[in-house]
């Protein structure tokens, strides 16, 4: 190992211990949440894209790239900020789609309880797998 590679490692290693986790949510609730994105979004064994894409694999995907769905120039420009769906990440766009992607075509209003989103997110990544 390289000693730049060494010392990044020891730079790094207690910023990234100081760095919380994200909130664990119900699956079970977010499920019910849900129920208000299968309009757009499907998730799940067979699960095709729609006017939105599907869900499938969304926690640590890349953002806007899927071959077979063609994404707004919004979340193309985005994509180039923000590369990963986390649940960070995903948190901020459910919580506010059009303020956290300028020219989504997304249009739903968002999640505004904190809880819906963490419940949503735990239900994403149980189903998605």
């Amino acid at each position: 190992m390289k000693k730049t590679t060494i010392l990044a490692a020891l730079i790094l290693a207690p910023a990234l211990s100081w760095a919380e986790p994200y909130p664990e949510g119900d699956a079970a609730k977010g499920a019910k949440v849900f129920k208000k994105c299968v309009s757009c979004h499907m998730i799940g064994d067979g699960a095709k894209n729609r006017v939105g894409p599907h869900l499938n694999g969304i926690i640590g995907r890349d953002i806007a790239n899927m071959a077979d769905y063609k994404f707004s120039k919004g979340m193309l420009a985005y994509a180039e900020t923000a590369k990963l769906w986390d649940e960070a990440t995903l948190d901020a766009y459910l919580a506010n789609p059009r303020k956290t992607v300028k020219g989504t075509r997304m249009a739903f209003a968002g999640l505004r309880k904190e809880k819906d989103r963490h419940n949503v997110i735990a239900y994403l990544k149980q189903e998605a797998k």
